[in-house]
Order: C-alpha cells, then sequence, then structure tokens
C-alpha cells in the first residue's frame, strides 16, 4: 500500500510529495538552523500522514503538543512521571498503535536524555506481535544522539546514543521509522545520520555544514552556496521517498500550531507614557516603622547553624510489618516489570518505601535479590538459602530466571516457557533466552531434558528437584 503526503510545492509549482510507504523502509533525515522551518517540516508531514500511520513524536521544546486538540495524540508531560512509568506507557502506545507526543520541555537536558532513551527502548524492545508500522519522529536529535561528549552526564549520553542507533540502525525491522530534525549536521551523531536515505535540506551558513549536506544531496562542492541562499520554509529534498534528483520543496501551510510565541516587533509605548512612568518621583507618604531588633551576637548564630531543628522520626514498624510492607511493594513493582532497568526500578522502589513509611530502605544490592525473588514467586518465603546459595554461580541478571525454574522443580510443576523465561529476564529476544539456558547448564546448576513429544523439562541435581515438561511446542 502506497500514500503520498503532500510537503509543498516544487520550483516550477508541482506538487511534491513523500511516499509514506517507502520511508517506512528507508527513514529521513531534516537538517536545517534555527528559523529555517524544521519544526514547520515535520508538523506537514505529521498532519498530512496522521490517521494512515501510528505516530510518536520525541518533542524537547513542547512544540507539538497541539496535535492532540486536532488529531487525537496522546501528550506524556514526562516530567510528572518517573523513568519506569515512562518505559510502561511506551510498551502500552506500541501495544496499541496509540500516536503521541513525549513531551520534555520540564526537564533538564540530563533528565530529557535519560527518559528519551527509557522511551524509545520500549518502543523498540516491544515483544514481536506488537511490531506495527509506526514514524518516530524526533526534533533536535543533536541533543540525544550528539557526536562528541559535551557538559551532560556520560551515561545519560551515552543511553540516548545507543537509543538513538537503534531506532535508526535496526528499527526498521521491527516497523520503526526514523524521522530526525537536526540544526546542524556536524553536532549529529554520524552513525545516526548515515543511516537515514531520505533528506530535507535547509538553510545553513557554516561552511562545515554546507559541504556535508550538498555532500549527502549528490551534489557539487560548488554548489553548497546555493543551500546558503534558501528561503524560511524551502528545503531541498532527495530520496527514494521524496525524488531521485536534488528538488527544490516549499513546504505548504499546516492546520495546527505552537504554543511557543514567535517573536514579532512590537511598537513601544508613547513618549508621554514613559516620562510619566519613570520621572515621577513624588516622595510616598512616610510610615512610621519600628526599629528592626538588634541582630543576634555571633556566637547564638554559629549555635542556630550547629543545631538545626531535628526532623521527627517516623513512626517505628515491626519487623514484621517492614518486611509485609516491602513484599507488597515489590510484587507491585513485578507485576508490571517489562524489562526496565535496576536503577530506575530502584527508583520506584525507595520512592514506594518512603510513601509507606519504611526506614532504612534496602540498598541497591539487596533490592536486586529481593526483586529476584518477587519476579520468580517466592517472596517471603522460607526453606531458599541452599537455592540461592546455588545461584552464586550466576550472573546477577539470571538470578530471577533461575529461581523461577527452582520454584517450577521444587513443587513439580510444569518447566517454565521461553516467553515467561523472557520477561523475567527482561528481554524480548528468545536468542538470549537459549543463551541464558546453556549458560546454565554449563555452570552445572541445571539439567534440560527434551521428551519426543518436545516437551522441555529442567532438573536441579543439586537438590534433587525436577520440574514437570512444558506443553509440546512451548518450549521454544
Amino acid at each position: 500500500m502506497s500514500f503520498g503526503v503532500d510537503l509543498g510545492s516544487s520550483e516550477r509549482g508541482q506538487p511534491v510529495e513523500l511516499d509514506l510507504g517507502e520511508l517506512l523502509s528507508t527513514r529521513l533525515l531534516v537538517q536545517g538552523n534555527s528559523g529555517s522551518g524544521k519544526s514547520h517540516l515535520l508538523r506537514r508531514l505529521l498532519e498530512g500522514s496522521a490517521g494512515t500511520v501510528q505516530q510518536v513524536v520525541i518533542d524537547p521544546e513542547g512544540d507539538f503538543v497541539t496535535l492532540s486538540d486536532a488529531f487525537g495524540h496522546t501528550v506524556i508531560d514526562a516530567a510528572s512521571y518517573s523513568l519506569g512509568e515512562v518505559a510502561t506507557i511506551g510498551a502500552r502506545i506500541r501495544e496499541h498503535r496509540a500516536s503521541a507526543v513525549l513531551s520534555l520541555d520540564g526537564l533538564e537536558i540530563d533528565d530529557q536524555m535519560r527518559c528519551a532513551a527509557v522511551f524509545l527502548n520500549a518502543l523498540f524492545e516491544a515483544p514481536r506481535e506488537h511490531w506495527f508500522p509506526a514514524l518516530v519522529v524526533v526534533d533536535e536529535a543533536q541533543l540525544f544522539a550528539p557526536a562528541a561528549a559535551g557538559e551532560v552526564a556520560d551515561d545519560a549520553r551515552k543511553t540516548s546514543l545507543s537509543a538513538m542507533t537503534n531506532l535508526m540502525c535496526r528499527g526498521r525491522k521491527r516497523g520503526l521509522a526514523g524521522v530526525i530534525a537536526t540544526q546542524r549536521l556536524a553536532k549529529l551523531a554520524k552513525n545516526v545520520a548515515a543511516e537515514a536515505s531520505n533528506f530535507l535540506m535547509g538553510r545553513t551558513f557554516l561552511d562545515i555544514d554546507m559541504l556535508r549536506a550538498a555532500d549527502l544531496l549528490g551534489m557539487e562542492r560548488r554548489q553548497a552556496e546555493a543551500i546558503r541562499d534558501l528561503e524560511r520554509g524551502q528545503f531541498l529534498g532527495l530520496g527514494p521517498a521524496i525524488a531521485r534528483r536534488p528538488v527544490l520543496v516549499r513546504v505548504g501551510a499546516v492546520r495546527t500550531g505552537t504554543n511557543n510565541a514567535a517573536p514579532v516587533l512590537l511598537p513601544l509605548p508613547g513618549a508621554d507614557a514613559g516620562a510619566e512612568l519613570l520621572l515621577n518621583l513624588e516622595p510616598a507618604p512616610r510610615e512610621i516603622v519600628a526599629p528592626p531588633p538588634p541582630p543576634p551576637r555571633p556566637a547564638e548564630l554559629i549555635r542556630a547553624i550547629e543545631a538545626p531543628p531535628p526532623v521527627p522520626n517516623l513512626p517505628s514498624l515491626d519487623e514484621e510489618e517492614r518486611t509485609s510492607r516491602i513484599g507488597a511493594i515489590l510484587s507491585g513493582l513485578a507485576a508490571t516489570f517489562s524489562g526496565q532497568p535496576a536503577p530506575a526500578l530502584y527508583q520506584e522502589f525507595t520512592v514506594g518505601c518512603r510513601m509507606a513509611g519504611i526506614a532504612p530502605i534496602p540498598p541497591l544490592a539487596d533490592f536486586r535479590r529481593l526483586f529476584a525473588l518477587a519476579l520468580a514467586g517466592i517472596d517471603g518465603e522460607e526453606g531458599w538459602a541452599e537455592t540461592l546459595a546455588l545461584a552464586a554461580a550466576l550472573p546477577e541478571e539470571m538470578l530471577a530466571p533461575f529461581l523461577r525454574i527452582a520454584r517450577a522443580a521444587r513443587d513439580g510443576a510444569p518447566c517454565p516457557d521461553d516467553a515467561e523465561l523472557a520477561r523475567i529476564y527482561g528481554t524480548a529476544s528468545m536468542g538470549r533466552v537459549k543463551r541464558m539456558l546453556g549458560h546454565m547448564e554449563e555452570r552445572g546448576v541445571i539439567v534440560i531434558r527434551t521428551d519426543l513429544a518436545g516437551g522441555r523439562s529442567i532438573a536441579l541435581p543439586h537438590l534433587g528437584w525436577t520440574s514437570a515438561a512444558t506443553e509440546a511446542g512451548r518450549a521454544a
């Protein structure tokens, strides 16, 4: 199925269309200095394809939230959610094919990068049955895929760059078509920009950006000066979804606008009004004010600084109540777990502990073990010390799948299938599950048996436990 999005008109007044079906396979890069009309072009593309394909917009400035009024996009105010909640929302959007705008304008740049990375990873790691076609539009892409380290935290930069690379390099097979816009090609990571096959180049003035844009458009370097002469809203387009030769595109009008006001000239106030405001210095009636109290002595200030008023302690909890409340928080996290990294989950865990009046809060190392027990469904049970000692031979991330297998083996229940182990392991790859099981077997902690009907059972020889076989065909 082919669908053309009307971008505007060519130099000769002929309509220029973008082939949406081709775009889903080839991706798009938009470049232009501030004020060249990039956001207007993206809005034209989004309005023209709304209702035809799912749209997801990463919006660092809050420019595209107005799409919700005209086209029903869900606006996600990232400042109102934790990273774990953003990942859950991303997975639901992928599942239900809802068009959405992730508004990041209430966050600092480091937090914008972390939030965008978590959201993009949730889209990317969705189960195969949710790989529906979707346009993923990233405005100001140089913020999320910088060409060099800047003043942002190194972990935020690496996480964001990895998510953008996955979107542009590997997203096509998952139905994700990246559309990225940047002010400067020189600031955008090359391995992200290089994956685009369609280009719309707007006005730019720096020589390094003009030459790079000319190279992408297949123009000779002496023709690069033409990019400097483009007007606002004019772009040179090239690519299988646009044209086989560079074509000048004058972007058409849009239905929606931005909430951010454009700078306009306003008349200054009249000279008389200014004089009246600035030169009227009639003294105000004097009020009798009581003299201020004498300043405190230095010794009193020092004592006040050294001994601030104490913060009242939280109500003390007995050990049983504390354990019960921690277990409830862990169970809630396990019920909504969709592969979020441990630090993001721990942040939600600490918030839940503070809200429940739990002090002190278990450290991250204890949280990993407790959360693995909750995922395996054995939180709060006795008699697992020997199993945990056996699990010490495995990497930390394999603890939860191993305990889930051990639970089934101890109860004689059917062995967990690959889909369930993948969910507990925090991956969508069945290949990673098979490698995980192979590693466990190489370490000697499990023995895998497959019967003639294709059912799989797993034994723990150190403990003398063996699970029942899975249903035929469900192991893989």
